[in-house]
């Protein structure tokens, strides 16, 4: 047939059959990376060529590593992710373009050691992001390559969260002194696990450390800075050692068979070291305000011993003293002033003296002499909002008193009161606490017990009798402030929650040393403490607990004091231990609970249960998981489809 034609329509012919077969060529070449089309990319970027060479000797004048790689590849936040030891004063240069990784290293190189770059998780191919875990480069500007291994966690000293992103280094130098004067020697960083490995690491006797460095220069030179030390020098050693690998068959997921293989183990792998932040604040002046005319308020910048404070130019009245707040590290400290003659002057000039810290991190006695200055408000249009102001003009303003006594009261609850200003000649008869039962009021005796810090707070400390009725009570008139505002009548009527509506805790302590202070937090779910117990005879008992899920940790109080207390490098001195009981305790109404709390069953990093944990880790996801994941959310919508399917058709037929 093709014979009869002519030879324009031949060519036509070609030219339309090239176009149809071009157009069926791009269409299938388009096609592949489509779910539908061809399979996913499920390996990482394998590594094609390097220079220099991995493990390269005598490597003293290298400026750039350059890495091929077998497919596109991407690096995410090498600044912070990718880790060079020994560590670089000037930061390196990351350059990727498509197959091509380059490291500019602008750092002069130190003459005989063993340089390490690990990318941690940082590089990725470009399409189906699968990273290439534990990528490490190595090369040695002397004669050989240091190969071992330093490795273990890093966990928040008071509640043994995993601390993440905290660099880890060692010091060659043993006098205390390194940390605080030498950068490291070797570094490493901690991942979402609180995990750290250094490589690269020669024989030798080393001090260890972990520093979340804020000024990158590797040293331990503000207060302020988290660190960790250990106690014990470290001296890293290898041994040959075996573990049994999975093999699986071709589909991944049917198991083929276990195989032993032989590994060199570095050694110490398992090290624990407590985070913490030094106690110590530069103590200064922070601000000063008069936020109406009776308040003078001043705030620290950090923990002070009680300020001293006179206001000049002024005779204050003895009969009107200055009435003193303050936090309980004195870092805010605010002043009633109560003479009504000074109370009128809208400046005041102050005489304080405080602690100051100096340069040296010394606190000096300082005094400064502030003035404050006070304006009213004396106009000024008034909007819809204010003219109803006036009408309030005449109504009585009671002095303002908050109290719990209202509702369901805990067995073991005590009351607050708190007056909204300094009250004058306050008397504790004026406040009356009655037993009601049968519509009788029976006044009991209580304990009142003032606030050491707020003398404007009190609390009331009674004995309640379960499922009992109370009221609190105060007279109208009863108290005046210095401001010249009297109480309304105060009626708080509330009812004390029956025994069987609480459960009780024993928590049985194994492996406490003797004569060890220690305490127990019962903990809710967020990891907040609720309770407090001290360890008495190797147990700590909770009495009338709420129904609920609690979880528990146990603090050695070594200087008895009651809390948790930070640790300090200057004195070598570590954070106080803290241990977590690996279960939650399901406490039921009317029930006693009784667990063992062992103290060393389990290594400080796997006790604290990962539902409490706040500093969860973070796992990257394969391609390969994502479609397993994806296959297994499909499976189970055609099951569920094919159940309602089944049930209709068993309607109908019915």
């Amino acid at each position: 047939m093709l014979l009869g034609l002519t030879q324009n329509a031949l060519n036509n012919l070609v030219r339309s059959l090239t176009i149809i077969l071009s157009v069926f060529l791009f269409m299938s070449c388009a096609s592949r990376g489509t779910p539908g089309g061809g399979k996913y990319d499920l390996d990482p970027p394998k590594l094609v060529s390097i220079d220099p060479e991995m493990n390269a000797l005598n490597v003293s004048h290298v400026k750039n590593i350059t890495m091929v790689f077998d497919e596109n590849v991407q690096l995410e936040n090498p600044s912070e992710k990718v880790i060079i030891t020994p560590p670089q004063k000037v930061a390196p240069v990351f350059t990727t373009i498509n197959r091509k990784i380059k490291v500019e290293i602008r750092d002069t190189l130190i003459p005989n050691s063993t340089y390490v770059i690990d990318f941690t998780d940082a590089l990725a191919d470009m399409n189906e992001k699968n990273v290439l875990e534990n990528f490490v480069v190595c090369f040695s500007t002397g004669n050989k390559i240091d190969s071992m291994e330093v490795s273990g966690k890093v966990l928040q000293a008071d509640n043994l969260e995993p601390v993440s992103g905290i660099y880890v280094g060692l010091h060659s130098n043993l006098s205390d002194s390194a940390f605080v004067k030498l950068p490291f020697g070797r570094i490493s960083k901690t991942n979402s696990k609180g995990e750290f490995t250094i490589r690269g690491v020669t024989p030798n006797k080393y001090r260890l450390y972990a520093l979340k460095d804020a000024n990158r220069d590797f040293k331990y030179d503000s207060p302020a800075e988290q660190i960790a030390f250990l106690d014990s020098l470290i001296v890293p050693s290898s041994i040959p050692a075996t573990r049994v690998d999975t093999v699986f068959k071709a589909n991944k997921k049917t198991v083929d068979s276990l195989v032993t293989k032989s590994y060199t183990r570095f050694l110490p792998d398992n090290i624990i070291l407590r985070s913490f932040t030094s106690s110590f604040k530069r103590q200064f002046l922070q601000k000063y305000e008069r936020p109406n005319r009776s308040n003078v308020v001043l705030y620290f910048g950090g923990p002070t011993l009680r300020p001293r404070f006179q206001l000049l130019h002024t005779k204050p009245n003895p009969n009107f003293p200055l009435v003193e707040e303050r936090s309980l590290q004195n870092d805010t400290v605010k002043y009633w002033i109560t003479d009504p003659e000074i109370l009128k002057n809208d400046s005041l000039l102050l005489r304080i003296g405080y602690i100051k810290t100096d340069s040296l991190n010394i606190g000096r006695e300082t005094t400064d002499t502030i003035k404050l200055n006070f304006r009213e408000f004396k106009g000024g249009k008034k909007n819809d909002k204010d003219k109803g102001k006036d009408k309030d003009k005449n109504e009585i303003k009671f002095l303002g008193i908050k109290t719990n006594a209202s509702g369901s009261v805990d067995i073991l609850q005590m009351l607050n009161i708190e007056f909204e200003e300094p009250v004058c000649d306050f008397d504790q008869k004026k406040i009356v606490l009655s037993h009601v039962k049968d519509s009788v009021f029976t006044p009991v005796p209580y304990t009142l017990l003032p606030d050491s810090l707020n003398p404007r707070r009190y609390k009331i400390a009674y004995k309640w009798q379960p499922g009992e009725d109370y009221v609190l009570h105060a007279d109208s008139a009863a108290f005046h402030s210095y401001y010249g505002l009297w109480n309304n009548m105060l009626d708080g009527k509330f009812k004390v929650k029956k025994e069987e509506e609480y459960g009780h805790i024993y928590l049985d302590i194994k492996n406490l040393p003797q004569n060890v202070p220690a305490f127990v937090e019962l903990l809710d779910k967020g990891d907040k403490p609720i309770r407090r117990s001290k360890v008495k005879d190797a147990g700590a008992l909770f009495k009338y607990v709420n129904p609920g899920t609690y979880y528990a940790r146990l603090v050695i109080d070594s200087n008895n004091n009651g809390k948790w207390d930070t640790g300090e490098y200057a004195d070598k001195r570590q954070p106080e231990m803290v241990y977590y009981l690996h279960k939650s305790i399901l406490l039921k109404a009317y029930f006693e609970m009784e667990e063992d709390f062992d103290l060393t069953s389990l290594a400080l990093d796997k006790q604290k249960l990962l539902e409490i944990t706040k500093n969860k880790p973070q796992e990257k996801k394969t391609k390969r998981q994502q479609l397993e994941e994806a296959e297994k959310k499909k499976q189970s919508k055609n099951n569920s489809s094919s159940t309602s399917s089944s049930t209709d058709n068993s309607t109908v037929s019915e």
